[in-house]
């Protein structure tokens, strides 16, 4: 293979230059030139030298390529190698081979797909490779002899594919089998119901045409010997399950179903062996046929909140050091157990929760809860799953791992409260179940009626009331739409815990929300400086150095003015920082840390006003001498107004409560359009538990925060939401949770409750007409059991497409 010659592009030398790989400007500084191509970062330069060796140049002739730049995280991904990871991931094939399955970052269209089911031809070895680009899920299958784990990880990584293991694979293989027979009995009940339906069109014909005595019997009994297995294989559930109803004293939809079948069956054989009547073994295949069907649908709407748990379970952490001994080694974070001990590096993000036994340092929360703030932890304090260690070595004795952690338990709790039947469902349970008594009881007095005039007709009419008023759609209408709402509302990062909240959601109440992270933006923004110009530099050339939000807040402030180098760097948690810039000494951080380190402060700060009470100040000073000051706030979120007026437009009471200080509280009150008198600052936990508690006494109470102080009240409330940006213990205890930041979130929340209340309205009305002229129709002797077998099916269609087609949220990710 011939040698490559490799440039480095001065900056700005490619302005116009567009990156061979993904498309991007080349305009950065470590823009280089490879063989006569431009690529804008080393990334992209080693996705298509390994796309170009392994012969896939057709790569670039796709019409849609993702244009976002390749990043490879760097890692060895040895973790993967592990025999515990492959105990907790890793599927043996009867043919030697192995697989498992992956959650891709970086999916984004057909180019994706193209390029990862094409690593069999990057990595010898790899045998089979599939991408379900929805759920960004890659499914591989390799031989173990040939080819490491680690090895095909480390291919996907460098194509720009960030691998994670996917932790829902047990019950994606268990969803996957039970799909896998469903489809097999809807199958066979559809190959048998389309050639019972063409032998009863020859008979159907017969009657207007004629046909020998001699083939209508033949045709009878091959219906009859045809049917047969689909009533005892597909249509044996309806039976089962009925059976169990009856001996759990309770009716159940699929008796009605079970009385018609044998019924038809029964008497179509009986008619059969007495070679005259009609037959109704076309009815009853295509009843099994159409009712497994709408089964079918209704069964994959039901995997859209477990599939977006399992996903974000995908994001945590994979991998963790375990101290053993004196040395330190890396395991699968499923190899984590209580008792072990953990050692925790700046950037790592913690696999248990624990305590900490060494060290201290600050955690980034943003994963678990989207905290902005770092959080200083030291010896004894506790530390959860899935935050991230920022600035200094942690040793962490773990306590809980895995499905008991505190992730663990949160994304339980989704998957869980999907399930959760509210009361509007187990109403229309109710219903259904009356619904199944009148229409046995119609049933029998339908018969009764035509009995005298013509039995064959009177069993005809019962059969047919029984088929066509089946409450399939009766019994779907409600559970199928809030279970399709709560998938969609995941996909928008709406993690809704039970259907009963977005009931709750659509009528009218009062909602408190909380000022700090809910309503602001719960990160600090440079709002006053006051010192000199030319000092602005030297800050951000020692801010450049340091994680904390006061170190975003100066360059997102001053983002024209170049950073000066710094000679000397040190950071002190909690107080602030020192550094050598341009050979002056300089400090930065809280007040009273700075004055204890300076010798004066400069007599024009001395004469200058206190900064606003709501800012938190910040002292600069130089050679020991305090000559500027700043003042940082949390700005109000863009939305937070509009959201506010909506809520109010659609008649809810909409207060401020709040820890903040009361004029602060009130300041952002008369900005948003609350009134004086709803808003309250200076409230402790315990005070908006009370605030919540009084207001239930009169209605429904939704309580919206983001911290541990806000944890009670959203316990307290009726519907109890938690915002992106807030602490895993109001997570814990709200039904919502918004995993987007910004209250615009929250509109929609509102917003999708009410359209899915709307969906149930018109499922249940339809349901209920449907199934009255239905009655109506073959009480008075005009539906046969075969059109009442077509147009059963029909009612449960209508609904789960127009469950399905209505939007409820918004399809897709936000």
């Amino acid at each position: 293979m011939g040698s490559t010659l490799t440039t480095e592009l001065p900056l700005g030398a490619a302005a116009d230059a567009r990156c061979a790989h993904c498309g991007l400007e080349a305009t950065a500084g470590d823009a280089r030139r490879v063989d006569g191509a431009t690529y804008c970062c080393a990334g992209c330069e080693t996705a298509a030298s390994i796309i170009k060796q392994s012969g896939l140049g057709g790569f670039y002739a796709l019409p849609e390529r993702r244009a976002s730049r390749v990043a490879p995280s760097g890692r060895s991904y040895a973790e993967f190698d592990h025999e515990a990871f492959h105990a907790a991931h890793v599927r043996a094939l009867p043919d030697g081979l192995c697989e498992v399955q992956f959650y891709l970052e970086g999916v984004h269209c057909a180019s994706c797909v193209w390029l990862v089911e094409r690593v069999p031809m990057i990595v010898p070895g790899a045998v089979r490779a599939e991408l379900d680009v929805t759920r960004a899920v890659a499914r591989l299958a390799w031989d173990p002899q040939a080819v490491s784990l680690s090895a095909l990880a480390r291919a996907l990584d460098q194509l720009g594919y960030r691998p994670h293991a996917f932790r829902g694979h047990r019950a994606d293989e268990a969803r996957k089998a039970e799909e896998r027979a469903m489809l097999t009995r809807i199958g066979v009940a559809g190959a048998i119901a389309g050639n019972v339906m063409t032998i009863a069109l020859a008979l159907y014909s017969g009657i207007f045409s004629g046909m020998e005595r001699e083939f209508e019997r033949y045709f009878r009994w091959l219906s009859w010997i045809l049917v047969t297995p689909a009533l005892v294989w597909p249509g044996r559930t309806f039976f089962t399950s009925a059976f169990q109803a009856l001996k759990n004293k309770r009716l159940h939809m699929d008796v009605p179903i079970a009385l018609a079948l044998a019924l038809g069956y029964v008497q179509g054989a009986i008619n059969t062996l007495r070679d005259g009547g009609p037959i109704y073994f076309d009815a009853v295949g295509t009843l099994i046929f159409l009712l497994l069907v709408g089964r079918y649908l209704q069964h994959r709407a039901q995997r859209s909140a477990a599939d977006s748990a399992a996903l974000l379970g995908a994001l945590s952490p994979a991998t963790a050091r375990v101290v053993d001994g004196d040395a330190v080694k890396e395991v699968p974070s499923e190899a984590v157990l209580p008792g072990m001990t953990l050692d925790v590096r700046p950037g790592d993000t913690l696999a248990a929760d624990g305590t900490v036994t060494r060290g201290t340092s600050s955690l980034d929360l943003a994963l678990l809860t989207g905290e902005s703030r770092p959080v200083r932890v030291g010896e004894g304090e506790k530390v959860f799953a899935g935050t991230v260690n920022l600035s200094a070595p942690l040793r962490v004795y773990v306590e809980e791992a895995g499905i008991t952690s505190r992730l663990g338990r949160l994304l339980r709790d989704v998957e869980e409260g999907s399930r959760e039947r509210p009361p509007v469902v187990l109403l229309a349970d109710r219903i259904a179940g009356y619904f199944i008594a009148v229409v046995l009881v119609l049933a029998a007095i339908t018969a009764t009626l035509w009995w005298n005039r013509d039995v064959y007709f009177a069993i005809d009419n019962a059969i047919a009331l029984l088929v066509v008023t089946c409450p399939c759609a009766l019994a779907i209408a409600t559970p199928l739409a809030f279970t399709v709402a709560v998938g969609r509302a995941a996909g928008r990062g709406i993690l809704v815990k039970g259907a009963h909240s977005l009931e709750t959601l659509t009528g009218r109440g009062t909602i408190f929300l909380d000022k700090t992270g809910t309503l602001t933006e719960g990160r600090m923004q440079l709002e006053a400086y006051d010192g000199p110009t030319e000092l602005r530099g030297a800050i951000l050339g020692l801010e450049q150095h340091s994680r904390h939000p006061v170190a975003a807040a100066f360059a997102q402030a001053w983002a024209e003015v170049a950073p000066r180098e710094v000679a000397e760097y040190d950071e002190t948690l909690g107080g602030g920082l020192r550094g050598r810039v341009d050979g002056r000494e300089l400090t930065i951080g809280r007040p009273e840390w700075v004055l204890a380190r300076s010798e004066r402060v400069a007599e024009r700060l001395q004469a200058a006003p206190p900064l606003d009470a709501r800012l938190t100040p910040v002292l600069i000073a130089v050679d020991g001498e305090v000559v500027a000051r700043a003042g940082f706030g949390d700005p109000l979120r863009s939305t937070a107004k509009a959201m506010v007026g909506e809520l109010q437009a659609h008649g809810w009471e909409v207060r401020l409560l709040s820890g903040d200080a009361p004029q602060v509280v009130q300041a952002v009150a008369a900005a948003l359009g609350i009134p004086a008198e709803q808003a309250e600052g200076g409230a402790s936990p315990e005070r908006k538990r009370e605030a919540i508690t009084a207001a239930r006494a009169h209605g429904t109470v939704v309580m919206v925060g983001d911290g541990v102080n806000d944890a009670a009240a959203i316990a307290a409330a009726t519907v109890g939401i938690a915002v992106r940006g807030g602490a895993e213990a109001s997570m814990a205890a709200a039904d919502v949770y918004l995993a987007r930041r910004g209250v615009a979130s929250l509109g929609e929340l509102f917003a999708g409750a009410r359209r899915t209340t709307s969906v149930i309205q018109r499922n249940m009305a339809v349901a209920l007409g449907y199934n009255a002229i239905s009655v109506a129709m073959a009480m008075m002797g005009i539906l046969d059991p075969l059109f009442a077998a077509v147009l059963m099916p029909l009612g449960s269609v209508t609904v789960i497409l127009a469950t399905w087609r209505a939007t409820t949220f918004p399809k897709g990710a936000a």
